[in-house]
């Protein structure tokens, strides 16, 4: 499928013929002119509508049929590898680095599973999935030059993907639902991985449905296939005190080369004394920070800088530029900050200042910090922070968890649950049934509460 987005629409023209008039769409798909011809002008004027919409959505358009690919009518005899590089085509414009990651992911171990039963000299799987993932899948590598083994490993797939058909049969659909249950090494896969990729496969054989191509989901009809349960509350081990985070955060600016451990400090309060998400205390800017000289400050976050692999991410760096979760684009989120924190940011201020474009946090060429870079120092905290037996715990393993901390925090200090949602960037309903954990140490004031009620 040659796809392309540059479209150019004309106006409807009225046209006589023998049998009466037609009024005919023409547009302009990579170069080449297509026409569509309606009986009356309100169908061609519907058609066209629909054409523009697309084309305002971002979505590719075939050249051949100078059709967007969510109005192709796929062929029944069209493979399921080809129907997937269609899928990611309609997805990919308005995905998320980390979204088109996940997805290439999901399509990469699927895809190679459904193929023909008689199919022969089948390539390597590491090498199958390196095809697709770096060669078929993104669409501004397909046109990339291709070693002998990566070309051949996409003719394979070519030849010997079944047709879209095969995917109505659930014996079929299982055989993508089985394949998404093991790692590369045939190990097996962890629930949350699974469940991932089912959803992106769900999710493309929906819009198949949606193209009219199956009549129904198959995945719904695999009755005795059940994904593993993936946990979807906070281990409560994971969450430190008060004391303990600020015993961490001391740590911290002793920690790596020189001011690497007192740059981040200011970087770990954000996430536990405002909650942020590491990627948005990333792209937290000075103009986004009001930070009296004495009492509770003020955060608009209105960024997000997630780390992905260059290849996911249009700008071709490392991290993408996004707005917030579950926000409008360019709509930012108050956080109120205690004084802890206010402090902690004119300290950093002050030492360190800004990097050019305003941000409060970056690596000494003005980058972005990596996950690995923040972790590593993480990791050098907790062991001088904490006890042995708590390093080998689940106590504070990860940044993150810091964000967890101050959540749970909130809730246990009786802030209103639609408050806490607001600060921390959640649905209420999410906050409840994710966040909702006492602070470690917390079991021992309810358990000395129980055993005053017991003693009467």
């Amino acid at each position: 499928m040659n796809l392309s987005y540059e479209v150019r629409f004309w106006d409807i023209t009225r046209h006589e013929t023998k049998n009466g008039p037609s009024y005919r769409v023409r547009r302009k798909v990579g170069g080449q002119v297509k026409s569509t011809s309606f009986k009356t002008k309100a169908l061609a004027e519907s058609f066209l509508s629909d054409l523009r919409q697309a084309a305002k959505r971002g979505e590719a358009f075939d050249v051949e049929t100078g059709l967007p690919v969510s109005m192709l009518k796929v062929e029944k005899q069209k493979t399921f590898y080809d129907f997937a590089l269609a899928y990611v085509d309609m997805k990919w414009p308005h995905a998320a680095a980390k979204t088109r990651d996940s997805m290439t992911d999901a399509l990469a171990t699927v895809i190679p599973a459904l193929v023909k039963v008689d199919a022969t000299d089948n390539p390597e799987t590491a090498v199958l999935r390196s095809a697709l993932r770096q060669y078929a899948l993104p669409p501004a590598a397909r046109t990339e030059s291709r070693p002998p083994e990566i070309k051949s490993a996409i003719d394979w797939l070519e030849k010997h993907s079944l047709p879209m058909d095969e995917l109505a049969k659930p014996r079929v659909t299982r055989l993508g639902l089985d394949a998404i249950t093991l790692r590369l090494d045939g190990t097996a896969a962890g629930a949350t991985t699974i469940a991932r990729k089912r959803s992106v496969f769900y999710n493309l054989l929906q819009y198949a449905v949606e193209l009219e191509i199956l009549a129904s989901n198959p995945v719904d009809r695999v009755k005795a296939w059940k994904p593993p349960k993936v946990r979807e509350v906070v281990d409560r081990r994971v969450v430190v005190n008060p004391t303990q985070a600020k015993e961490l955060l001391t740590a911290v600016t002793y920690v790596g080369l020189v001011k690497r451990g007192r740059h981040l400090k200011g970087f770990f309060a954000c996430l536990y004394y405002a909650g942020l998400r590491p990627a948005e205390a990333l792209a937290l800017r000075k103009v986004d920070c009001n930070l009296p000289e004495e009492g509770w400050g003020l955060l608009i976050v209105a960024k997000s800088k997630p780390q992905s692999n260059k290849r996911w991410t249009d700008s071709g760096e490392g991290h993408d530029d996004r707005g917030l979760k579950h926000r409008a684009k360019n709509e930012g989120r108050p956080v109120p900050i205690p004084p802890e924190l206010v402090t902690i940011l004119h300290e950093h201020i002050d030492e360190f200042g800004t990097n050019h474009d305003g941000r409060l946090f970056r690596t000494l060429t003005g980058g972005i910090i990596s996950i690995g870079t923040y972790c590593e120092a993480w990791k050098a905290a907790r062991a001088l922070a904490l006890s042995p037996e708590q390093v080998a715990s689940p106590l504070a393993g990860r940044p993150y968890d810091l964000r967890h901390a101050a959540v749970s925090l909130w809730l246990n200090a009786g802030v209103a649950p639609p408050d806490v949602a607001e600060r921390a960037g959640h649905g209420v309903d999410v906050l409840l049934k994710v966040y909702a954990k006492c602070v470690d140490g917390g079991a021992e004031s309810a358990n000395r509460r129980i055993g005053a009620a017991l003693a009467g």
